[in-house]
């Protein structure tokens, strides 16, 4: 079951760009796109076959674990790059 949003959604979608307060959040420069990253895109479902203990170890840390597993996988991933840029 999903919590109540305590956010008052009928004021928000009357509210103008002007009203928003921004105090709070320092305008984004060149310096800080960087190093961004672009988001890679929908997730591509696909049959990939783990060792039954590598799928175990995931599910033991509760919901998600596909997410988890993809997460491994994108570090892996990430370490490659920057070690092939290195060389």
């Amino acid at each position: 079951m999903r919590k109540q949003s305590k956010t008052d959604w009928a004021k928000v979608e009357v509210m103008k760009d002007r009203d928003i307060d921004f105090s709070d959040a320092p305008e984004l420069d060149d310096d800080f796109f960087a190093d961004a990253t672009l988001w890679p895109g929908k997730k591509k479902q696909i049959t990939l076959r783990l060792d039954p203990d590598v799928v175990d170890f995931f599910k033991t840390k509760g919901r998600g674990y596909q997410r988890s597993i993809n997460a491994a996988l994108r570090r892996y991933m990430e370490a490659q790059q920057r070690r092939m840029k290195s060389t």
